[in-house]
């Protein structure tokens, strides 16, 4: 039997680990890790006393709930600049389409994102990700997209590598190839995907910069077959896809997404029937992201139901990003998911942590506490997990675990 290295014990564990009990739950519940790996987890009465009797370091903690920690599936962390003016356009009545045509919206940040230096991006975006994981968040994606340009891209990627080996945690980086449309490539969409998949992906996946790749498809920024041809080349090099889709309008992008199997398709507000069908074949996971509707002022919901109803998994994320979902806060984003989309707390916890994992394509790694697992999870100062979407406001988890190393 392998030495324990972390012995946790004296809490219930939500494990999110499908045993036909809400959450996973197990009321009197011990953890016991080795090697940054789960090598235990369940009732602390069934340990066995090998285990319990190798442990190098044992906390005993007074109730409270052990969860897996948060799984943050969708975010735009490294960027430059602010767009708080926006904002205030908003509230008098712009769209966002009306923002974009006026030279705001992913411009404006992209101007910003190319002016500031890699130590500039690292130093601003720090503060994004410490809020994150004071929150309790073990796993972050973090996109480019700010850049447009092979240049901006690579710095990007860079810092989101650079935040993840700073702070030890794990990031997922992903190439958003398609988000904007250059300025230089007015009118010439084609040419500019064309650039994207011959000329910046294969330059930036040398390098092993790139997790995931993801586009935006909308009327304001690609279209069904300039994104296909962008996920074709990703795929060709091994990369798989995400998409954000039908946000604003019904493309087909849950469909597309769907039929290429993606990871997950972001958005969804204006899904159709046809691409909810394609998802669940398809094994592409929705992924729910309440600070944009609620920045947005949006009012058509995603299509709960229908994703219940055909069994495609629902994630949740924060899309942490400078112009419509300024949110650095994981659990308002649980509080959001339920008030605003009706999701039942079990499913938004469900959607930061093991769905959360299966947008990433990390379901093998994170997410759950389960043997084999990499021991990432926190401890809530809480009498239920319910009570991480009701309560908004200053709960903090009272003990970070991540990759068997106590952080706090």
């Amino acid at each position: 039997m392998e030495p324990v290295d972390l012995l946790v014990h004296g809490a219930a564990l939500a494990t999110l680990t499908d045993s036909g009990v809400p959450y996973g739950l197990i009321d009197d519940g011990a953890l016991a890790v080795a090697k940054g790996r789960i090598v235990y987890a369940g009732a602390e009465s069934d340990m066995p006393l090998s285990l319990a009797g190798t442990a190098e370091q044992v906390v005993r903690l007074n109730g409270g709930v052990i969860l897996p920690a948060f799984v943050d599936c969708h975010t735009h962390l490294v960027f430059g600049g602010d767009r708080s003016r926006e904002f205030a356009m908003r509230l008098s009545g712009a769209t966002y389409e009306d923002i974009a045509k006026a030279g705001g919206g992913i411009r404006s940040t992209v101007r910003m994102t190319c002016a500031a230096s890699a130590e500039q991006l690292l130093a601003e975006s720090l503060p994004r990700m410490d809020a994150l994981l004071a929150e309790g968040v073990g796993t972050i994606e973090i996109k480019s997209g700010y850049g447009l340009d092979l240049d901006t891209e690579a710095k990007q990627l860079r810092v989101a590598r650079a935040l993840g080996t700073m702070r030890g945690v794990r990031v997922s980086t992903t190439y958003l190839g398609l988000h904007a449309l250059p300025e230089e490539y007015a009118g010439r969409s084609r040419a500019y995907v064309e650039h994207v998949a011959i000329d910046i992906l294969p330059a930036l996946h040398a390098e092993g910069l790139i997790d995931c790749v993801d586009a935006y498809l909308e009327k304001i920024a690609f279209a069904p077959d300039e994104v296909r041809r962008f996920f074709s080349a990703a795929r060709a090099l091994g990369l798989p896809v995400k998409l954000h889709a039908d946000q604003l309008s019904d493309g087909g992008g849950a469909r597309l997404a769907g039929q290429m199997k993606a990871l997950s398709a972001d958005h969804l507000e204006h899904a159709a029937d046809t691409g909810i069908e394609a998802m669940a074949r398809g094994g592409t996971v929705a992924v729910l992201l309440p600070g944009a509707y609620f920045s947005l002022r949006e009012t058509k919901l995603p299509p709960i139901e229908k994703f219940r109803a055909a069994g495609v998994p629902m994630a949740v994320a924060t899309d942490c990003n400078p112009g419509t979902s300024p949110l650095y806060s994981m659990r308002l984003a649980l509080a959001m998911a339920c008030v605003q989309f009706r999701l039942t707390p079990e499913e938004a916890i469900r959607g930061t942590t093991v769905n959360g994992a299966r947008a990433l394509g990390l379901a093998h790694e994170v997410g759950q506490l389960a043997p084999g697992l990499a021991a990432d999870f926190t401890h809530w100062p809480v009498s239920h997990p319910d009570a991480l979407c009701y309560w908004l406001g200053e709960i903090k988890p009272t003990m970070i675990v991540r990759g068997g190393q106590i952080c706090s």
